[in-house]
């Protein structure tokens, strides 16, 4: 929780304040996206802490913190789906048109994580797990309902997305070649591949899980301690993203240079005005 907050308030301080000091051309989804980790280590992980020490979490804050889950989560990978599309069609999609459109999928990956997040909350299939410390969803009667739920939210959230990082970092691959990637200046947007490999990482257990409760007839969930490990996977993602921003050379400079030099230059003296004195 402490990683999480204090590296993804720095990330958005150096993302602001010295954007001249470094190269960031798809700064909309690297904003989304520590939006979202900033979001969830102060909302998200700081409910489970508090859930520990108190043993569970009462309703109104129970059904908020399943909600911004499945927000947080599906703004996540939306986020770094949208950074791939960008990276594949190239300086193109930060203007006009175009950037109207990733501005809308940006917008649309928050508005779908809230929607399907707030359906659980309206049928009352939300209830405190202690093993993933926090407020999720149970299936008591209804394995069909539970089937097209799950099914609609992962094919929405998690299919498409994945889809499109998958085929856009493939076609990025295979369309950059080894020497025009050499020359080009070094940008941000570069480590994308440890954020891609990263989410993956740290959401296949979440995964996972859901994938046994598919195959249980009984609505039996996944076991306790994968559910465990679900979580603080989850949790774990969100602060290492500040860390994987940090192995960008220029992006760590300019943070390094904000934390521990003068905001103003020492300047050099400037001649203003002359004085002439008659003897």
């Amino acid at each position: 929780m402490v990683m999480g907050v204090l590296g993804n308030s720095l990330v958005l301080l150096v993302k602001v304040l010295c954007q001249g000091q470094f190269c960031c051309r798809y700064w909309l989804p690297l904003i989304s996206l520590t939006l979202s980790d900033f979001g969830c280590s102060v909302l998200i992980i700081s409910g489970s802490f508090l859930a520990m020490l108190t043993g569970g979490q009462s309703s109104p804050w129970c059904e908020v913190v399943s909600l911004l889950k499945f927000a947080f989560i599906s703004s996540s990978i939306g986020s770094i789906a949208i950074l791939c599309v960008q990276r594949m069609i190239g300086p193109a999609s930060t203007r006009s048109a175009l950037f109207s459109v990733m501005v809308t999928a940006c917008l649309a990956t928050w508005v779908t994580g809230v929607v399907f997040g707030s359906i659980p909350v309206v049928y009352t299939w939300i209830k405190y797990d202690p093993a993933e410390m926090l407020c999720a969803v149970f299936w008591e009667n209804s394995y069909s309902d539970m089937l097209v739920y799950i099914l609609c939210a992962f094919s929405v959230c998690i299919f498409i997305p994945f889809t499109l990082i998958f085929i856009c970092s493939l076609l990025s691959l295979c369309s950059c070649g080894y020497t025009r990637c050499r020359d080009e200046e070094s940008d941000l947007s570069d480590v994308t591949p440890l954020l891609v490999a990263s989410y993956v990482l740290c959401y296949t257990p979440f995964v996972v899980s859901e994938l046994i409760l598919l195959g249980r007839m009984d609505l039996s969930p996944a076991p306790d301690w994968l559910r465990t490990l679900s979580s603080v996977m989850s949790y774990l993602d969100c602060s290492l993203n500040p860390l994987i921003y940090c192995s960008n050379q220029d992006f760590r400079e300019a943070g390094l240079a904000r934390l521990w030099t003068n905001r103003k230059p020492p300047s050099e003296p400037v001649l203003t005005a002359i004085n002439k004195h008659d003897l």
